[in-house]
């Protein structure tokens, strides 16, 4: 599931976009923010001669840097700020140390998160003027049209953007001209701004190998991209209804499945959760994998807070089967590798929602963190472990 975008100017059915207001040298400015956070309130209009200590300072005491000198200068100082941001690695545990110090492994990420979020508020304080169009106020940078475009729409007045956030708008698009490679579906799809890509492919190969019930209708919850309805569609389901709340998600899933030739068979729905009134023979959920707050908007697809989707699906799972039918949840153990989840808890909401595990398939990540002994969590990463849990009728 994605998060709400951005407020849009050009998109109705967001909020009134926010207004940023600033003293140019002594002339009121005022320009629409495009930043995901609180609107700044303190700001102060910088150039090339500022440096990336001074920059440092401004920024921990709340202080916002609207840049006005060469954007790759700009680019270079946000790198130099980076570098200075103190705590996003927490120290790493030995393996040998994952058995006895299981409970704090739950606090250090906890503490890793919090230090990540602090890094993203402080790299979130250098800002960039864009022009109606768009296009960036700033020598020498680069066209920005065709990746704001696709992210936010046509930007018809003045704005500010965070220059982290305009590089990731930046990034997404190149994801979303190259596409990624699923072998499951041997086949590419293309994620839009704001929806995760599907480069771990071991969840999805679950989803193609695991022979399927005598049913044809499924409903894919969450679609996000829509791999995986597009992958149930090829393998012969004649009807899928794939359900996301998420605008952009819907979008995205309606031209990657157009593009795979499986359009006509899957039915997209904007919904939160299940179709209402409308039962399957198969019902497919892949939730976030970590209980967690969202801070960003690909975070969506990572945290599910209080596990309130985990726990939706496995609720509201026993109405809208069809007599003989399964569910399908997939999903990591990394919450309790971590400490964040336990295995019991998970069982413990499966029986309260009326469900039985009628099998469960396993597969071991093989995606780079997973095996990255530099990785502050190695330990936990090693041993995670992907599952498709069969949930029947108990």
């Amino acid at each position: 599931m994605e998060d709400n975008p951005t407020p849009d100017p050009s998109d109705p059915g967001h909020p009134a976009p926010r207004l940023l207001s600033w003293d140019d040298d002594g002339t009121p400015r005022t320009a629409r923010w495009y930043g995901t956070g609180p609107v700044p309130t303190r700001i102060q209009v910088v150039d090339d001669t500022l440096k990336a200590a001074d920059a440092y300072r401004l920024a921990t005491r709340g202080t916002t840097m609207l840049w006005s000198g060469d954007y790759h200068n700009a680019r270079q100082l946000l790198s130099a700020l980076g570098r200075r941001i103190p705590g996003a690695r927490p120290a790493k545990r030995s393996a040998g140390q994952k058995a006895e110090s299981g409970p704090d492994v739950g606090a250090d990420f906890y503490r890793h998160r919090q230090a990540r979020s602090r890094r993203s508020r402080l790299l979130a304080s250098i800002l960039v003027p864009l022009t109606p169009g768009p296009a960036v106020d700033l020598r020498r940078a680069p066209d920005i049209v065709q990746a704001w475009t696709h992210a936010h729409g046509r930007l018809p007045e003045a704005a500010v953007v965070p220059l982290q956030d305009l590089l990731g708008v930046l990034g997404a698009d190149q994801w979303r001209i190259r596409g990624v490679t699923v072998p499951a579906l041997q086949d590419t799809i293309h994620p839009h701004y704001g929806a995760f890509a599907p480069v771990r492919g071991e969840y999805l190969d679950l989803v193609a190998e695991q022979p399927l019930p005598e049913t044809t209708t499924a409903f894919d919850i969450g679609t996000g991209t829509g791999v995986i309805a597009a992958i149930l569609a090829r393998r012969g389901i004649n009807h899928v209804i794939a359900t996301d709340l998420s605008d952009r998600a819907i979008a995205c899933a309606g031209e990657n499945l157009a593009r795979l030739g499986v359009g006509d068979i899957v039915e997209l729905e904007q919904t939160d959760m299940f179709p209402a009134g409308r039962r399957a023979g198969l019902v497919v959920c892949n939730p976030p994998w970590l209980p967690g707050s969202a801070n960003t908007l690909l975070d969506q697809a990572v945290y599910d807070p209080k596990s309130r989707m985990l726990r939706a699906f496995l609720t509201g799972l026993l109405a809208h089967l069809e007599p003989g039918g399964e569910g399908w949840l997939v999903i990591s153990d990394l919450a309790e590798q971590l400490g964040l989840r336990s295995r019991d808890e998970l069982l413990g909401w499966i029986a309260d929602a009326g469900l039985r595990v009628a099998g469960r398939r396993d597969v071991k990540p093989t995606h780079r963190r997973a095996v990255d002994p530099d990785d502050p969590f190695h330990s936990a990463r090693s041993a995670e472990i992907t599952s498709l849990w069969r949930l029947t009728p108990a």
